[in-house]
């Protein structure tokens, strides 16, 4: 897992391997961001759901901690991971909720 504030070690690795690729992804990144209306805490909570489906840890903790500097609160987050249940099963969602938990904190709601 990547330390807060920085970058994975894989992903630093390939840009400094790769350099046009990773200019290329993020210029992707950044194209597909401004290509709609949506705000910033609204991607952030999309791409969150988004990370839960494809049961992508690294990525789960990255886009939480995204979805926080966007604005989004705990429970928002939380309620995003939810949202996948009945798509992708309790097992999938509650190893989803862990990961968040790993970012959040270890409190829950009573």
């Amino acid at each position: 897992m990547a330390k807060p504030g920085r970058l994975p070690e894989h992903y630093e690795w390939l840009v400094e391997n790769y350099p046009r690729v990773g200019k290329a992804y993020e210029t992707l990144g950044k194209a597909v961001h401004k290509a709609g209306p949506l705000d910033d805490r609204t991607r952030a909570l999309i791409k969150l759901g988004i990370s839960v489906g494809a049961r992508a840890e690294g990525a789960v903790h990255a886009h939480v901690r995204k979805a926080r500097d966007a604005g989004a609160t705990d429970e928002e987050i939380l309620h995003a991971v939810l949202l996948a249940m009945p798509t992708i099963g309790l097992p999938a969602t509650t190893a989803a909720l862990s990961w968040v938990r790993d970012i959040v904190g270890r409190k829950g709601r009573k």
